[in-house]
Formats: C-alpha cells, structure tokens, sequence
C-alpha cells in the first residue's frame, strides 16, 4: 500500500533562497530513502537533498533555477509502507525515540558541511597511493571537445554538481570515469579512485601528479564592495579543457614580425570590389593560405601525438580553426579543406563562420575536425601573446595588431607595415629550430604573396 507524502526541503542551516543547480529524478521513478532528489548551491556549498521516503515519484515541485528555501515542496512521493525509511548504516545507531525528520535535518546539514570541507578531503585522496605500487591499466584519455563533454556529463550516467565541481578542481574529465552510483552516477570515491589511478601511472603523454595548494575561500567583501557575475556557458565548458592543455602540454612560443605591407595594399584593392558581393576581405583569409603554405612545408605542424606517446599522427587536410571573440566567449570554428579554396571563397566562409558564432548557431560539427588554429587579435590590440594549444592539435598562431615601423632597407629606413606573430607549439613533438623555420616561411609568404600560388 502506498501513501501519497509531501517531500519539503529540510534544515539547511543558515541558507535562504538557494537555487536549484540540478534535479535528479523524474515522475515515474523509484527512489530509495536517502536517495538524492535535487541538488542545491549557495555562494559557499553545493549539497544534496535527499529522499526521506523509499516510493516512486508522483511529481515534482521545482526546476533548475528555482530559488528554496526550508519548508519549500520538492516532490510528491509515493511512500511505500513497511519498508525501511533509512539506508545505510549510519540509521543503525539512531535512538529508537528519535523521529526520522530530525535525522533527515542532521543528513542534509551535514551534507552541506561535506560540500565546505572537500577541497582539503579531495588533496588528502589524491596522496594516499602507496610509492612503489604497481601502476594499474589505465586506458589512454582521449580528447574531448566541451560539447562532447558536457553531453557525456548530461547522460544518465551523470554526476552531481558537487561531485563536478570536485573533478574540475582535481583536472579530471568526467566523461572517462566509471559511476558505481545509482544508474550509473559517478561519486565522489570513483573521482578519487581514478584520481589514483592516474597519480600511479606513468608514460609520455599521462598527467603530471603535481601537487599544487588550493586557493582558499576569500570573502572579498571584506575590504569593499563587489558584484558577483556568473560564467558563461562556454566559459565553463571550455575552462577545463583550457585548464587541462596548459598543464599537459609543454608549450614554447616563438615571436616574429611579417612584413606585410604589399599584401595590405592588395588587400585594400580588392575589399571594395568584394564588398560590393557582400563579402568582407580581411586579413585572417591570407594568414590561412599563408599557414596552410606552411604546413605542406612542414607536416609536423599539422599532426596530433598519438594516445601512445610513440609516434605521431600526420594529417593529410588542412582544416584550420580561427577563434572568434563572442559575447559568451571565444569559439572555434573550423574552415574545411583550406588548401583547396581561393582566397575570396575563404574570405565569404570566414563570414559566414563568424555570423553563426554570434548568434550561437555553431553545432558541433561545426568545431570539430580541427588541424590548426590561428587567434587574432589585430582587430583589438597588442604586440605578441601566448596562446593556448588547442589539443589534440600541436601549433597554433596569434596574430596581433599590425603597425606601422621603420626598417632599415638598401642604407636608409622605410616606412613598413609590420605584422607581430606569435606560435605557441607542443615541444614533444617539435623542436625550437622547426618552430624558427616554420615562421620563417610565413614572413616569406606574407611578405609576398604570390607564394600562396606555388
């Protein structure tokens, strides 16, 4: 026989309108008592309500983005009777006078506590492998986009929130763990079980086990007034991937200076002929002939490193990415095929490319496939930067914004107009003297290009 009960948000301590982060079942199905229903986060603590009722959910009471409070209602549950209420062994040593609220309180406050002392539990976890243990198998870690992770993330195997934000702190790509919870959910043990795993084994392109000291938790407010503005979606998508390329992959970055006063001068002959056929010459169209010039001359450049660590991966297309400043954050599309498009074809894809990044029209095929990435930042300002590598891609270019010099020519100085370029590329797989013969043959092509036609 089953009773129809209110689920209503217990004792959270000192916490008011909290928001909703994340609901975790549906009407129709079965929970357990102490089986999580929603998870909730304030500006302090991530943590879990749980079912105080094993039953099956008639309905629920919140979305994601709701603010509660205690006493607010989450869900109509189906109450099974004459079964235990509780699981775990933690009931075992409940008073037999004591009611199953207060202990459902005592759980949830609790719950929120955990949430406050997991980044020192977290880097205790990560040291307790044994030295001299033999490392266990362990299979490669491929690359993931942000939109293949988060969808990984979405599936029924999913995580919490807080058990999310515990493997973003530990640089640890969900979408490769194991869940041993509840249709799969991945817990807090099997993020610090992988995170052992990884500590232990070693091989060319594993994880370095750094050990690094969190950033405590400031209460900036303290000394003055500030305003709390939440990231983007594609800030938080790519933050780890970001995090995790940097950490990865040895970077070494090489400067030079184009010359590219000839082709400007092309260029301003040409824009006004193709503005009138809606197309917008700029100068990111020649820098990807230029690169794909120079990639022919120097494949390496257009590889990835193999899962192995023991050999590369030559790509025979070119599909360079050009990073896009929207307002959300920076995208990457993909132009397909360079090598095989004239420079006014790639000047109206570029468009087009960047209209549907604006508007957040890119799917994900649209970013994948990537050989080669070129980030400008002529349009803003600057002399030269390092950008981040966007594994599994082993180059990428920065461009900054060209200006006019003196250089000395044939005993007297010019006027030139100069390009800074900065390439940021994997030291694993290419050496330091690659990398000056790369921009090398960069310089030469943008400094005439009728290279681009050889």
């Amino acid at each position: 026989m089953a009773t129809a009960k209110e689920v209503l948000v217990p004792d959270i301590g000192d916490f008011e309108n909290v928001e909703v982060i994340e609901v975790l079942v549906a009407p129709g199905d079965r929970v357990k008592a102490e089986d999580s229903l929603i998870s909730l986060e304030s500006d302090k603590a991530t943590m879990e309500i749980p079912s105080p009722h094993g039953g099956v959910v008639e309905s629920v009471k919140v979305k994601v983005g709701d603010k509660v409070s205690e006493g607010a209602l989450i869900a109509v549950i189906e109450a099974e009777q004459g079964r235990a209420e509780a699981a775990g062994d933690e009931d075992k040593g409940r008073d037999e006078g004591e009611p199953e609220e207060k202990t459902h309180k005592d759980k949830t406050r609790a719950a929120s506590d955990d949430a406050e002392a997991r980044k020192s539990k977290s880097s205790s976890a990560t040291t307790s492998a044994p030295a001299g243990s033999p490392a266990p198998a362990a299979p490669p870690v491929p690359d993931l986009t942000p939109r293949e992770v988060a969808a990984a993330q979405r599936g029924k195997g999913h995580a919490s929130p807080a058990v999310r934000h515990l493997a973003n702190e530990l640089g640890v790509d969900l979408a490769q763990v194991s869940g041993s919870g509840r249709k799969g959910r991945v817990l807090k043990e099997d993020v610090q079980k992988f995170v052992k795993n990884v500590m232990t084994r070693s091989g060319p392109t594993g994880p370095v086990g750094l050990q690094m000291a969190d950033f405590s938790d400031v209460d900036f407010s303290e000394w003055g007034e500030v305003d709390h503005e939440p990231l983007s979606r594609i800030k938080k998508l790519s933050g780890p991937n970001l995090h995790r390329n940097w950490i990865t992959v040895p970077h070494v970055t090489q400067f030079d200076e184009a010359d590219i006063t000839e082709l400007e001068d092309f260029r301003q002959g040409k824009k006004d002929q193709l503005a009138k056929e809606g197309v917008r010459l700029t100068l990111l169209s020649f820098l990807i002939k230029a690169a794909v010039v120079a990639l022919k001359k120097f494949p390496h450049f257009n590889s990835s490193l193999a899962p192995s660590g023991d050999e590369l991966i030559i790509k025979r297309y070119f599909n360079v990415g050009i990073a896009v400043d929207t307002p959300g954050g920076l995208v990457v599309p993909i132009i397909r095929n360079a090598d095989q498009k004239g420079l006014f074809q790639l000047a109206a894809e570029l468009g087009e490319a960047s209209q549907k990044a604006r508007d957040r029209k890119l799917g994900p095929k649209d970013m994948q496939g990537g050989t080669f990435t070129i980030s400008s930042l002529g349009g803003i300002g600057g002399t030269w930067f390092t950008p981040i590598i966007n594994a599994p891609e082993v180059a990428i270019l920065g461009i900054s914004k060209a200006e006019m010099k003196p250089v000395y020519e044939n005993g007297e100085f010019v006027p030139r107009l100069v390009l800074p370029i900065s390439l940021s590329y994997d030291h694993r797989v290419i050496d330091g003297s690659d990398a000056a013969r790369f921009t090398t043959e960069l310089r030469t092509v943008l400094s005439d290009i009728r290279h681009m036609l050889l």
